[in-house]
Order: C-alpha cells, then structure tokens, then sequence
C-alpha cells in the first residue's frame, strides 16, 4: 500500500514537472486505482488487515483526490500545522473544564491563527477590539470574526461595546 501511495505522489510530481499531460495523469490514475483494488480483494487471513482492506475499498475515491485536482494537497499537514498549538494547549493545560471555556480557546486559537496567517499581530487586534477602537465594526479590519465571539472568548464585561 505504501508503494501504491508513493507512485501516486511521484505521478504528482512528474503531472506538476511537466513530464505527464493531463490525459496521462488521468490513464496512470486509472492504474493505480486498478492496483488498489488488486490490492484489496484478495481475502485476508489476519482479521486487522481485513479491517484496512474493507477501510481503503470504502474510501477509495478519497485516496487519489490530488490527482483529480491538481494543486490540492495530498495530505491534511497544513491542517494539523494550523490546530497544533490549540492541541498543545489544551495538553499541556489539561483541556477546558467547560464548554464556555472550550468555546472560549476556540474562538482566540480562530483568531490568533488568522492573524498570524495574514501577518498581523493577534495582541493588536485583540486589544484594539476590547478597547472599541473597531469603530469600522469587524468586518473592515480584514478579520472574519464576529465581534460577539471575540468578547465570549474574552470574557469581556462590557459586551455591547464589541
């Protein structure tokens, strides 16, 4: 299975290169879905690997989405990347004892990763918005946060302000 991954990323490498036009792409794809299914029907004697097998069947047109949509990535590491502080938080601090505070770190870890990806600084915003200096409302400050959320998460006192 790993070599049957492996082929489908290099087949993406050598599309992206130039080496391999859409057409043949799309063939080598076929091929390598052919071999998925080789791989899998075959009975299996360990149960485990029954499992697995009856997994990657059911989610087979999952496994080569980037190379029906070139430029989408093969894996989800962008994703994990961008939760990874949140979750080393929560381990470290032993999670939110409630949904409020749950809620609470969800909306900051929103709004700290936003800022972050558009190069802008998390404390600033917040603090300009605690201080209601968004006299524009939310909506012009380029953030996509709802100033409701953002006071929720900071337990604000003065909510109407936001």
């Amino acid at each position: 299975m790993a070599d049957l991954l492996r082929a489908g990323l290099d087949l993406r490498d050598r599309h992206a290169a130039g080496e391999v036009s859409r057409h043949g792409l799309a063939v080598a794809r076929g091929r390598l879905e052919n071999q998925l299914s080789d791989l899998v029907f075959p009975p299996k004697t360990n149960a485990a690997n029954e499992r697995l097998a009856q997994h990657l069947w059911a989610h087979r047109d999952d496994l080569f989405t980037f190379l029906r949509q070139p430029g989408l990535d093969a894996t989800n590491w962008r994703a994990e990347l961008a939760i990874r502080f949140g979750v080393i938080l929560r381990k470290v601090w032993g999670g939110s004892r409630t949904w409020a505070g749950a809620r609470a770190q969800s909306v900051l870890m929103s709004v700290w990763r936003t800022c972050w990806q558009q190069g802008r600084s998390a404390i600033d915003f917040l603090s300009q918005l605690l201080r209601g200096r968004q006299s524009q409302g939310c909506a012009n400050s380029g953030l996509n946060v709802c100033s409701a959320d953002a006071a929720v998460a900071l337990k604000s006192r003065d909510r109407q302000r936001c």
